[in-house]
Order: C-alpha cells, then structure tokens, then sequence
C-alpha cells in the first residue's frame, strides 16, 4: 500500500503532524504502537498535571486557616484521584481518535520496522511512501547501580499507575520529573527524598530559580540533597535503602516506596534503522533544522531526535519536517521555546539562563520582582515567587525570563511572546498591562532593568 506520508508514532509530535498533512491533501497513515496521545497525554504531562491540581487542592486546604476558614476537615481518596486522571486521560485519547478520523488519516494499531527508506512493515503487511517520519517518542532511564533493576523500583509510569499514597518516598533524580511528583505526594502526604546528582535541582533552568525553588520546597518538608550520588538500592525488611555519597560521604535512606526519575531516552529500538540506511545512536537520531535525517526522505521529530524533550516542541518540529516536505519555509523559533515544572508554586522559563550568556560573552542587564510585592499575589495568598527576566545590554532585547511562583508557566509564555516579536526592555514598559493581574509582575521586572 503506497502513501504520501507515513508517520511512525502516536503522541503529539506524530498525530498532529498527520491531522496537518491530511488537511493539506496528503493520503497520510500513522503507526499507533501504544496508545493514541503517547508519553505525553497516557504517562506524562496530563496524568501528572491532573495529581498536580490534586495536590494543589490538598494544600489549599490544610492552608484553609490562613483565609479564614475555621474548623475545615477533609479526608483524601486516591482512588478517586486516580479515577479522575485516567478519566481526563481517556476523554482526550478519544478526542485525538476522532480528530484523525475526521481528517481522514489512516491509523495503523501497530509497531513498524523499516524494511527499506521506503517501506515500513507491521504485523506482515508492507507498507511504503514517499516520506517518512519518525516519531517514537523516548523511554525511562535508569541508573547502571546495584539494584536498580529490583521489583521495587519504580519509573514514572510506574508510580502513575499506584493506587495509594507512599508513606515515603525516595526519588533519584531532581529533574522535571522527580521535582513534579516530590511536589505531588509531599502535598498528598508523603514524607519525600530527593538525590540530585547535580549542584542544583533542575539542571536547566536558571540557578536563582531552581535555589528559590529548593529553599521553598524544603520548607515544606522535602529533604532535598544536591550533589549527591545514588550508589545502590536494595529492598529491605525496613523498606527500600538507597545508599549514596555526598561530598566524599556515604549516606543512606529508607522509604517505603522509590522512583527512578533520571531522566528519558530515545525509543530507537526496534525501529530496524539500519534497513534503512538512517543512523542513530542510543542518544537518538541525528537531523538537520529542517528534522531531515541522513537518508532525505526521512524525518525524525520530538524525544527521538533528542533536541529537546518537549511536547509541544515535538509538535513544532513535526510542522517543520512537514514543510520541509512541501518545500515550504517558516518562521519557527526553536530558540524560544517555554518550559515548564508544575511544582508548587511553579516554575517557567524562556529564552537564555544567565549562566547561558555568561558562556557565550553576552553583556546583560538583569531586572528582577518579587511576588510579595504584587497585589493580585498577595490577594491570592501567594507571595512567594520571583520573576527574573534577562535583557542584551547592546540592544535592550528581553532574552530570557525564569519565573518561579504562581501561574509562572502563563508568564513565561507572555514573555515568549514578547521575545517572538522583538520586544525591548522600552517597548513593554510602554506596553499596557491589566491590574490587578500577576502580569503585573514581568512590567516589575522591566522598570527594575537599569541599563
């Protein structure tokens, strides 16, 4: 069977890719090896928002005093945690269902093989097209230590999938993932251990961000340790032992449950690269700015390529392999991309770190505001955050913003935008903000930028 498009892979680089080929007259297929939606909406960014606004509640509630709400009782029920998630889950899978049936784009419930840079096969049945993308996604890592392929151990789809709160929990790895569900079940009521093996807690974002953050989470009740390094785990009587080292220390803890959460990988395996003359590597395949492989009818997007292991990113990068194609060109800014950590409070981020400047010579001007000096914070009840924005000091370009506080991944995008179009340290203060909104905080931020 011949296509115009065949697309490996169902998460949201594949599937919104497919539904945009379709509705440009392509005869479009997709491999569907999982579940519709992938990594993102079956075991990573929906899922755990939904225990994210969860844990927000819960601590909304034990906070319930500080708003005058005297004598508040409430008891927590994971299971129906757990049964709201997988229902928000399951609305979506079926709206992506019928968002590729109605654009006419053939799905495939299977895992394909490339026979040759033209064909694909799946259950038997040969399948080719011109152009082919791959859009496979990434799978947890783990760490080569004693241990670590122990029943006990847990991964990020693993503890997604529970039907209880930890009494205790142990996390290796204080990246996005392991700071999202410290948050979560530190909320929910778990006593929670994170081992960074890095200086700071999520490595990329600006340092002033993920310090505040760590003081803040600390005071909260999450022993967090950086610079530290997990060196074996074993399963115990006690519970589960992570024994680590910690500047030239050797230290231990025993939780009742652990989560291994060091990071993902590209999903090449299985794939049969070779047949196809692509290249690749356990660090995922390498492509061009236009997602073009080595082989020129062959494209990969999102985890795969391992450029940067975003949704939304993925979803972009489809767009751009699909111009590619058509021999189209855009305007999409793979420098700005937003990001962000869904703890509580939050934390977003666009643009270049300081740190990133520093590295590549940039003369800055920084330019900082506090959410406890914001009214719409300090009527919400939340004043703590701050809002770091980074400007070029030659041209006054905002080029980079790191926000830590309550709806900071909001206005890490307003300030994504504002670096799309150009923006000056001048333009938005002449820029008219709403009061009393939290937007407030970023013009703070501007008026404190002395050049």
């Amino acid at each position: 069977m011949k296509y115009d498009l065949i697309i490996i892979g169902a998460g949201p680089g594949g599937y919104e890719t497919a539904v945009a080929a379709a509705k440009r007259g392509k005869k479009t297929l997709i491999f569907n090896g999982g579940a519709l939606g992938g990594t993102c909406l079956n075991e990573g960014c929906i899922p755990t928002k939904c225990l994210c606004r969860d844990a927000e509640i819960v601590a909304q509630f034990k906070d319930s005093a500080r708003f005058g709400i005297d004598d508040f009782t409430f008891a927590v029920d994971y299971h129906k945690i757990a049964e709201r998630k997988n229902d928000v889950v399951g609305k979506l899978r079926e709206g992506i269902a019928g968002l590729l049936q109605s654009a006419g784009v053939e799905v495939v419930n299977a895992k394909a093989a490339f026979k040759d840079a033209g064909t694909v096969v799946a259950d038997g049945v040969e399948y080719s097209a011109d152009n082919i993308i791959i859009a496979t996604g990434s799978s947890s890592r783990s760490l080569p230590i004693p241990g670590a392929d122990l029943p006990c151990v847990k991964d990020s789809t693993d503890i997604l999938n529970i039907d209880y709160i930890p009494e205790s929990l142990v996390i290796i790895g204080g990246g996005v993932i392991g700071m999202e569900f410290a948050s979560i079940f530190s909320n929910l009521g778990s006593k929670v251990t994170v081992i960074e093996f890095m200086k700071q807690i999520l490595p990329p974002f600006d340092s002033d961000i993920a310090k505040r953050l760590k003081q803040n989470l600390s005071k909260r009740g999450i022993d967090i340790m950086t610079g530290a390094a997990a060196r074996s785990i074993e399963q115990t009587g006690d519970g589960i032992r992570v024994v680590y080292e910690a500047k030239g220390k050797e230290g231990e803890v025993v939780a009742s449950d652990l989560l291994m959460a060091v990071g993902r990988a590209p999903r090449v395996e299985g794939l049969n690269l070779e047949a196809a003359g692509v290249e690749y590597s356990q660090k995922g395949i390498p492509v061009d700015d236009r997602m073009q492989t080595n082989v020129p009818n062959i494209y990969a997007i999102g985890d795969v390529n391992a450029r940067m292991m975003l949704a939304h990113v993925a979803s972009f990068q489809g767009l751009r392999a699909l111009n590619s194609i058509d021999g189209k060109s855009d305007n999409i800014r793979f420098d700005l991309v937003p990001s962000a950590v869904f703890t509580l409070p939050e934390c977003g981020m666009g643009g270049l770190t300081e740190e990133e400047c520093k590295a590549r010579g940039i003369a800055t001007v920084v330019g900082k505001s506090f959410y406890r000096a914001n009214g719409k914070a300090l009527a919400m009840g939340e004043d703590e955050g701050l809002c770091k924005l980074i400007f070029s000091k030659e041209d006054h370009l905002l080029i980079g913003a790191h926000i830590m506080g309550a709806d900071a991944a909001l206005l890490a995008q307003q300030a994504i935008d504002f670096m799309n179009v150009g923006a000056t340290a001048d333009s938005i203060a002449e820029t008219i903000f709403g009061h009393p909104t939290l937007s407030e905080i970023i013009l703070s931020a501007v008026h404190a930028a002395r050049f």
